[in-house]
């Protein structure tokens, strides 16, 4: 009988659990990391975005609850112009480099798509930096001041639109400035219709996360309550027995960190204590991956050949070098080539040159020979008829000798007779 297969059942691989004997202690890395963090310090990098005079600069004052400074901007820039100033701000034991870029001009000009060009330029200059400090041979990315955008805050008018054209590869918020000047109602019905236009349009902006059991309750809540509305204030007034930050109006006192006022500690909350270091960590891995393969897919590279199977980085700077010095070569074979035809065309160009100044050297000494020779002539002309006169007057002189002669030989004869 012949063989039969017989399907030998699935073998299970089991992991085996090895209980240690005593302590060994890399249970400890999450306190070294701790330690190494807090003693190189942190980096954390805001873009605002918002038209002139919403309070983007105040807002930040009261986020940090420092006093940062700055000079108020005009209304009559041409362009858009992104300042970025960075602070050493250090709470408790933790040092944070932060960099506040600021758009200056922003909301000045007629057509906005101009002043998202610009803004757009800078995130991608943000990237490239890092990008170019990351395919050095010698890189130093620990010491390297990273300056690309973690959270773009976008601050929008409470009588104004939302946002219908912005795409930045940045996470961004989107931020109701002054919400002092709208009422309850109306923010509400002004909150649901920038989320619609936001969906309708496209726009991606950031969420909280909530896959960490951690925070995903609060995050889950906060994230229904974007836009948030904000306000800022450097004035302080005596509210009971405290100084809080707040805004005096003549009917009443709008508190800046009062839930009931606004939403400005819902957002440094969500910004600043729970969500900072995933907007750090969402930065590198989402959007400047998403940059960086795209550069790098622009420069030629890729992880798999033109069969669909995978290619080291050497292999394909290999194959580009390998292409870049045959093009050199094929440019230099025919510069070469064009060199030989153009050595040719000058040639002849020099050859029919030439020609033509000899033919000019002729005709110039032609005309410079004629010249004496018509003098010669003349002067032969003149020696001529002078020669003709003077012989002319040698034959009429003679002439007369010979009659005076004969009259005397003629004479004598007479006498002799």
């Amino acid at each position: 009988m012949p063989p039969v297969d017989v399907e030998s059942p699935p073998v299970e691989i089991q992991m085996r659990n090895l209980s240690l004997s005593g302590h060994v202690g890399f249970d400890s890395l999450p306190d070294q990391l701790v330690s190494k963090s807090v003693q190189n310090g942190f980096i954390f990098n805001i873009m605002c975005i918002g038209e002139t005079g919403l309070g983007k600069s105040t807002l930040m004052d009261s986020l940090f609850n420092t006093n940062f400074e700055s000079s108020p901007s005009p209304h009559t820039l041409p362009t858009v112009k992104l300042k970025a100033h960075t602070y050493e701000l250090q709470e408790s034991n933790v040092r944070l480099k932060l960099t506040i870029v600021d758009t200056v001009g922003y909301g000045d000009q007629i057509n906005k798509e101009d002043s998202f060009k610009a803004i757009v330029d800078y995130i991608d200059a943000q990237f490239e930096n890092y990008l170019q400090e990351e395919l050095k041979i010698k890189r130093s990315l620990s010491a390297y001041h990273d300056s690309r955008i973690h959270v773009c805050l976008y601050f929008i008018c409470p009588t104004g639109h939302g946002l219908k054209s912005i795409d930045l590869k940045v996470n961004v918020i989107p931020i109701i400035a002054k919400a002092d000047t709208i009422s309850k109602t109306e923010l509400q019905k002004f909150k649901s219709k920038i989320m619609l236009e936001l969906q309708s349009n496209g726009v991606s902006i950031y969420e909280f996360p909530v896959d960490d059991e951690s925070v995903s309750d609060v995050n889950t809540t906060m994230n229904s309550h974007i836009p948030f509305a904000v306000i800022g204030s450097t004035d302080f007034i005596r509210v009971g027995n405290k100084m809080v930050r707040a805004r005096q109006y003549p009917w009443g006192t709008v508190q800046v960190e009062n839930e009931a006022h606004c939403d400005f500690v819902k957002l440094r909350e969500m910004l600043i204590r729970t969500n900072m270091e995933d907007m750090r960590e969402k930065t590198h891995c989402r959007h400047y991956e998403l940059y960086r393969k795209r550069r790098l897919e622009q420069m030629g590279f890729s992880d798999v050949d033109a069969d669909n199977k995978p290619i080291s980085f050497q292999q394909t700077f290999e194959t580009k070098r390998s292409n870049h010095l045959q093009e050199l070569q094929q440019k230099e074979d025919e510069m070469r080539q064009m060199f030989v035809v153009r050595v040719k065309e000058k040639e002849a160009e020099l050859k029919e040159a030439e020609k033509d100044t000899q033919k000019k050297t002729i005709q110039m000494t032609k005309r410079r020979l004629k010249s004496p020779e018509k003098k010669l002539e003349d002067e032969i002309v003149e020696f001529n008829r002078r020669k003709a006169q003077y012989q002319q007057m040698g034959q009429s002189h003679h002439t007369l000798t010979l009659g005076k002669s004969r009259e005397k030989i003629i004479h004598t004869s007479y006498v002799l007779q």
